[in-house]
């Protein structure tokens, strides 16, 4: 029982850096290819030509190779000049979902860079990686390298007898 006790602290302990100032976290699932195409439909869509802009609303679902992202809302920002015709951000709003594979992230909002493959999720972010789940204020994912980092008051839940979400502290 003393060892137990002695583990358990010990594992508090190393984790406190890692609630107070955020984690990196593996993302295997995640990780996948920026330059697939990109797949939306919704109930709505409303384009502006004037700010190269594409405004979905009404279940809002985004594909791209092996991941989904769904929200109510997902404004598209069109690239000007060189690039013009091709999306260079998607700002989801209302409650977003990210799912690839058996990893999906929850959050209010999230917006995602194409050019860069990085997604930046804010406000009640959840993670699920299989049984296990963490929760933050912001998750800034990499999806080539299939990487994040969880910053603001990092809380992990791991169920016994499963593996460990792959964290490291900074």
């Amino acid at each position: 029982m003393f060892r137990f006790l002695t583990a358990a602290a010990t594992l508090f302990l190393l984790s406190g850096p890692a609630l107070a100032q955020g984690a990196q976290v593996a993302f295997g699932g995640m990780s996948q290819d920026t330059s697939a195409p990109v797949e939306v439909s919704a109930d709505s869509l409303q384009v502006n030509q004037t700010d190269g802009t594409a405004l979905y609303e009404g279940n809002v679902v985004i594909g791209q190779g092996e991941m989904r992202l769904a929200a109510p809302r997902v404004l598209i920002v069109y690239a000007e000049g060189e690039g013009q015709g091709r999306i260079e951000r998607m700002e989801a709003s209302g409650g977003v979902t990210l799912v690839s594979g058996d990893e999906a992230a929850e959050a209010e909002n999230a917006d995602y860079t194409i050019a860069t493959g990085v997604v930046v999720m804010t406000g009640n972010v959840l993670l699920t990686q299989g049984p296990n789940a963490l929760t933050s204020e912001r998750m800034t994912v990499n999806l080539e390298d299939g990487t994040a980092q969880m910053t603001g008051r990092v809380r992990t839940v791991i169920q016994q007898g499963t593996d460990a979400p792959q964290q490291v502290q900074e």
